[in-house]
């Protein structure tokens, strides 16, 4: 299926408990619950059945796995046992260790926990095999429902479990972001903000502490008072460190919380302080002053620091100091819009281009500061496709002041104001940025050109920033259509058709299709400076049908005059992009090639327009080109017969609509 361009207008947050049922059925976790109530029956998921494939797509099972149901497992089974907390989370035979961080971290935050993990959930009388979780996805919630079916071995669970054996939130929320994202096996390695994010809606920032800002502790404490979820850790440099314990009483490789920032007096002194937590077990740091160590010793004995920041929409309405958001949608599509990075000039101007309006100043300062998050969709999911992370990264230009995607040569000689710290293969890239007031373009691409992937472009700001997608609105430039109109003398070039038109035509100087086409290919031949391959017979269909006026279905020798002066221009525009003289232009070429035609278009109608008329490298020979821009000049010409009262729309009945169709 190939890629097409969503829909990349600025979206607002999506409002939280407006999460989408995603049951292949289209019924809600409710209605299920209910149909398996009155039928006496406990939920069996159809969409992640108890099966191996739900389990592993690549590996065989390493042992013989039996699902069970909770019941079947434990005499009485509790959903939450005392509240969710840290001893909840333990780890099984699956290397998603990075998903338990996020889940020991979103034990923290009530509110935030409440909306993943329904709380109104329990093995109890009304209960019916069935459960669900909320998980944002690109800009929306999901509600994903499953059976309680874990897979167990000798009576106990493979993966994820609480330390009470009785206690299933843990194993059944596991289950939930397996099925989202298709498999178990696909939780195989990841970030911790990846899945901080799907909890929260939230975007995420890395920092290595040793390189960090000047003004690290402000971002600290700035990003505690919004309630987002924070987290460090300390590197390993090999697996053998991993779970090591430092003279400090520190866990390297292990994730932890950032609950709290502070100064204090202390001694006539400012101090300040940083309070972290442990969620994996009692190991604690025993230097100076306990649990809130001193900022400076935060920064000596950890190495990164991730931060989660959390959208409105994920805050309670009294909460200060709320980010602005705004997000678009949109494709990296080959041939079209797939251009890679700077490095490649002659394709990167045809990435997606978003304009950010920076218009108020951070509070007392002169820049505007914001967060620009880049994420491809779907690669996890995608994983058993054979679908890998694509190396992402971003660049902002300052606006040059016009509208339009910009081309080329703007961005052969200008250089960009920011970027992305790097191109790098992971789900998410995010940078925060400061910069004056004013426009800015910036452009997310992948490194490489001609990969695909859909993508969804966030930017977070202090302050209210404005964006749009510069993508093209739909216009057309054609000069009035010329009347066959005989010439008062006949130029060389004419009076050589016409001995043609009479040696294949007759004497009625009308020639259909087949005829046509050895006309124009027995011309063409002789033109030294364009390379091509015969001209095809619909093509010429495609010449009769736009300059056939009486409709006939054939070609008057003075319809093909008015012709043939379009064919100039056509040819003159094809040779201007065919840079190497090869018979082919590059379909990135083509949006450039089709303004200066008259053809200003969209980047879903260029995507259409590629798919049709490219081959398999990118390239639209001349016979191509000539048959798409027939078919438009035929479509726009129709248009504009039938948009008499309104010129930017028309109203067509079925017939009418077919009688278009099968005329352009």
């Amino acid at each position: 299926m190939p890629y097409l361009c969503r829909d990349s207008r600025p979206q607002l947050p999506t409002l939280p408990g407006a999460a989408r049922p995603t049951h292949s059925s289209g019924k809600a976790y409710e209605e299920l619950k209910q149909e398996c109530l009155c039928r006496g029956v406990l939920f069996e998921d159809p969409d992640f059945p108890a099966c191996s494939s739900s389990l592993f797509f690549s590996e065989k099972l390493p042992i013989p796995f039996v699902w069970k149901r909770p019941p079947d497992i434990v005499d009485d089974p509790k959903f939450i046992l005392g509240g969710a907390t840290r001893t909840d989370i333990c780890q099984g035979d699956l290397g998603d260790c990075w998903l338990l961080a996020a889940i020991a971290s979103l034990t923290l935050n009530e509110k935030t926990l409440a909306r993943v993990v329904p709380l109104d959930q329990n093995f109890g009388p009304d209960y019916a095999g069935i459960f669900h979780f909320q998980f944002w996805q690109h800009n929306e919630w999901l509600d994903v429902v499953i059976d309680d079916r874990l897979p167990t071995f000798k009576g106990r669970l493979v993966f994820l479990h609480s330390a009470e054996r009785n206690e299933f939130w843990s194993a059944l929320l596991e289950k939930a972001y397996a099925k989202l994202n298709g498999s178990y096996e696909a939780l195989k390695g990841g970030s911790t903000i990846e899945a901080m994010e799907d909890f929260t809606g939230g975007v995420g920032e890395m920092y290595e502490i040793k390189k960090a800002p000047d003004n690290f502790y402000e971002i600290l404490e700035k990003a505690l008072k919004r309630c987002s979820m924070v987290g460090c850790s300390i590197d390993t440099s090999c697996a053998a460190e991993s779970e090591a314990k430092t003279p400090f009483g520190l866990i390297k490789g292990h994730a932890y919380s950032v609950t709290g920032i502070d100064e204090v007096t202390y001694r006539g002194r400012q101090v300040q302080l940083i309070r972290i937590r442990n969620p994996w077990g009692q190991v604690e740091w025993n230097g100076p002053w306990s649990d809130k160590m001193k900022f400076e010793d935060f920064k000596v004995h950890f190495d990164k620091v991730e931060i989660c920041n959390l959208t409105p929409d994920a805050l309670e309405d009294n909460t200060a100091h709320k980010w602005e958001v705004t997000i678009h949608q949109g494709s990296w599509v080959r041939g079209s819009t797939a251009g890679g990075c700077r490095n490649f000039l002659e394709t990167f101007w045809t990435n997606p281009q978003i304009k950010l309006h920076l218009t108020e100043k951070d509070d007392g300062q002169d820049d505007c500061t914001f967060i620009a998050a880049l994420m491809q969709k779907d690669r996890r999911k995608l994983k058993k496709l054979g679908a890998k992370m694509l190396t992402i990264g971003y660049s902002i230009y300052e606006s040059p002041g016009r509208d339009g995607h910009l081309g080329k040569d703007f961005f052969r000689y200008h250089h960009s104001k920011a970027r992305s710290k790097t191109y790098i293969n992971l789900r998410e890239v995010s940078n925060r940025f400061k910069l004056p007031p004013g426009d800015y373009i910036l452009v997310p691409s992948t490194f490489e050109p001609h990969q695909e992937a859909d993508f969804c472009l966030r930017i977070f700001s202090e302050k209210k920033a404005i964006t749009e997608d510069l993508d093209e609105n739909v216009a057309i430039d054609l000069p009035e259509p010329l009347n066959p109109i005989p010439s008062p003398q006949e130029t060389e070039e004419e009076k050589q058709f016409r001995a043609l038109f009479e040696q294949i035509s007759g004497k009625d100087m009308e020639i259909a299709a087949e005829e046509l086409e050895y006309v124009l290919n027995a011309v063409l031949k002789k033109t030294k400076n364009i390379k091509f391959k015969n001209l095809s017979l619909i093509s010429c269909r495609n010449i009769i049908s736009l300059m056939d006026t009486n409709g006939n279905g054939k070609l008057e020798f003075s319809e093909f005059k008015v012709f043939w002066e379009k064919m100039k221009k056509w040819i003159n525009i094809f040779l201007q992009f065919d840079f190497d003289k090869s018979g082919s232009m590059s379909s990135y070429e083509l949006r450039s090639a089709l303004k200066a035609a008259g053809y200003q278009l969209n980047n879903y109608l260029l995507q259409l327009i590629v798919l049709r008329y490219s081959d398999e490298q990118f390239q639209i020979e001349f016979d191509d080109f000539l048959n798409c821009i027939i078919r438009l000049e035929n479509a726009s010409r129709v248009f504009q017969a039938l948009s008499v009262k309104n010129k930017e729309f028309i109203n067509l009945n079925i017939g009418e609509f077919i009688n278009l169709a099968m005329n352009i």
